[in-house]
C-alpha cells in the first residue's frame, strides 16, 4: 500500500487531525521545491500535495494560477516533478507525497508510464482534477495495483450518485472542496461543512480531507472538528509571494507550524 493509509491510521490512533499542504512544483524557483517540501514536514504537515504546473488550472484561483505561471516560466513539467519527489525521498521515506494536477500531462505520456514513473520516484498517489470518477475505473485499479492512490474531489454540489462512485473507485482519502468555486476563494461555512461531511461519510469510508478556503489557524481548528484532515494550499502560496526568497523556507515552516499547533489543540 501507499504511505497514505498508514499515515491516517497513525493519526487516528493519536486522535490527531491530519494536515495536508500544497505547493506548486517549481514555484517560486526550481531550486526551492525540495527545501520547501522538507520545510512543510518540519512545520507539521502529514501529507504533501505537489502541484504539477499546468497552463489552464481550471480549479485554481488567482493565487495558484500565478504559481503555475511562475513555474512554467522555468519550463517545469511532469518529469521535473518526478525528480523533485525522487530527491525528497533521499532523506524522507515516510511522508506521503500526492501529485496534484490535470489530465493533459498524464495523457501525454500515457497512464501506464505515469504509474511507472510515480512508483519509481516514490510518490504515493495523485489527484487529477479533470478525471471524472465514472470514466477512470481502469486507471484507478491500475494505480491501486501499483500501491498508488487515486484521490477524488467532492464538492457541495456532488450528487449521492457521484459520492457513491467516488466511494467505489477512490483510495487514500477523499478531498471535500468546501466552496463552490476555485481555490482560495471565499470563506468556509463550517456548519455547512459539518453537514456535508456527515452526508459523505454515509457512502465514503476513507478519511476525508477538507480544503479550498482554509486560511488561518482558527478556521483550520473549526474544520478539524469534523474532518480527518485539513488541506491548505493558496495561503501557503501567498506566504511565498509575500516573502523574500531567502526567507521563504522558514516563513512557510513557521506558518505551517502555527496551523499544526491549532489542530493539536482542537480538544
Amino acid at each position: 500500500m501507499s504511505r497514505i493509509a498508514p499515515t491516517f491510521a497513525a493519526l487516528k490512533a493519536q486522535n490527531k487531525t491530519g494536515l495536508v499542504t500544497f505547493i506548486t512544483a517549481g514555484d517560486p524557483g526550481p531550486e526551492m521545491t525540495v527545501p520547501l517540501m522538507h520545510a512543510l514536514v518540519a512545520g507539521g504537515a502529514d501529507v504533501l500535495e505537489l502541484g504539477v504546473p499546468f497552463s489552464d488550472p481550471m480549479a485554481e484561483g488567482p493565487v495558484i494560477q500565478r504559481a503555475c505561471e511562475r513555474a512554467l516560466k522555468f519550463n517545469i513539467g511532469l518529469g521535473d516533478v518526478f525528480n523533485y519527489v525522487r530527491e525528497f525521498r533521499k532523506t524522507n521515506q515516510h511522508t506521503p507525497v500526492v501529485l496534484m494536477g490535470y489530465a493533459n500531462p498524464i495523457e501525454r505520456i500515457g497512464p501506464d508510464a505515469f504509474i511507472r514513473a510515480s512508483t519509481e520516484a516514490g510518490a504515493d498517489g495523485a489527484i487529477v482534477v479533470d478525471y471524472p470518477p465514472e470514466e477512470c475505473e481502469e486507471f484507478a485499479a491500475a494505480m491501486r495495483a501499483n500501491d498508488l492512490d487515486l484521490i477524488f474531489l467532492l464538492a457541495p454540489t456532488s450528487t449521492p450518485a457521484r459520492i457513491a462512485q467516488v466511494a467505489r473507485v477512490g483510495s487514500g482519502f477523499s478531498y471535500y472542496v468546501s466552496l463552490k468555486g476555485v481555490t482560495g476563494a471565499g470563506t468556509i461555512d463550517t456548519d455547512d461543512v459539518a453537514r456535508r461531511v456527515a452526508a459523505i461519510r454515509e457512502h465514503v469510508k476513507l478519511p476525508i480531507g477538507v480544503g479550498f478556503g482554509i486560511r488561518d489557524a482558527a478556521t483550520a481548528k473549526a474544520v478539524a472538528a469534523v474532518a480527518d484532515a485539513v488541506v491548505i494550499g493558496s495561503r501557503i502560496i501567498q506566504e511565498l509571494e509575500n516573502t523574500p526568497k531567502e526567507q521563504a523556507v522558514e516563513a512557510v515552516r513557521s506558518f505551517v507550524s502555527g496551523i499544526r499547533a491549532a489542530l493539536d489543540s482542537k480538544t
